[in-house]
């Protein structure tokens, strides 16, 4: 049988309170059930940037999750913040570590809505800070259906790493987000927008595999989910 990839994943992280009286992690069930499917072998990744490159050194690729947090609008340049930001500064400089690191190893990436917008943000480009005073006529990005069913579609940019892998044009997506991204960066390009503009994935065609995107993949909401999981696990052997 051949070793399953490992797959480093980034956790979640709360205050006392709910599941502990104590600091603690967490992380969804089906980020790990869909690397597994996919052939991965999904590991937990705490947050300690000092020890991200022992982190990197025992996974075979990375997958940057989601949470109800924001990037800090310093790390892109805003000096004003806006009231509905919220950080978790330990959190992101563990993943700000663990992403130069992955980059600079040419390892897989996969950023998932806040780790597609980090991941973004490494690769130099900035954030809308909230998108309803932003973007006029915008999507409900927070749908209010649940997160397991679609809440809009987003247009996939031909020739791009996404195209590749989904082999269409047109998903249907999930919208748990408030934020999103402004500019791409140099580094980095834009793979899928949503209706009013939204800028909903990005990539950078100088790795191996570096994917990010805004919507939730493990959901398994359009056919072409399941393949992002698959390219991640494949670019492993790459």
């Amino acid at each position: 049988m051949n070793k399953r990839p490992i797959v480093g994943t980034t956790l979640d992280s709360e205050q006392p309170g709910g599941y502990s009286k104590y600091p603690w992690y967490a992380m969804r069930q089906n980020y790990a059930d869909a690397i597994a499917a996919a052939g991965g072998l999904p590991i937990a990744l705490p947050h300690n940037a000092d020890l991200a490159p022992a982190y990197l050194d025992a996974i075979d690729a990375l997958v940057v999750t989601g949470g109800a947090f924001d990037v800090d609008p310093a790390l892109y340049g805003d000096d004003a913040r806006h009231a509905t930001v919220t950080l978790k500064d330990n959190r992101t400089r563990a993943e700000w570590a663990l992403i130069e690191g992955a980059l600079a190893r040419d390892m897989p990436i996969l950023g998932i809505c806040g780790g597609h917008q980090l991941l973004a943000v490494v690769l130099g480009g900035s954030l809308i800070q909230h998108i309803p005073d932003a973007v006029p006529d915008a999507l409900a990005h927070e749908q209010p259906n649940p997160r397991h069913q679609p809440g809009h579609t987003v247009a996939v940019a031909p020739g791009t790493l996404l195209h590749r892998i989904v082999g269409g044009t047109q998903m249907h997506v999930n919208s748990a987000h408030h934020q999103a991204v402004r500019a791409p960066g140099q580094r980095a390009t834009v793979n899928a927008v949503a209706p009013d503009g939204v800028i909903e994935g990005v990539e950078a065609s100088g790795y191996r595999f570096c994917l990010g995107v805004q919507w939730h993949p493990e959901y398994l909401i359009d056919p072409g989910d399941r393949l992002i999981f698959d390219a991640l696990i494949a670019a492993c052997a790459a």
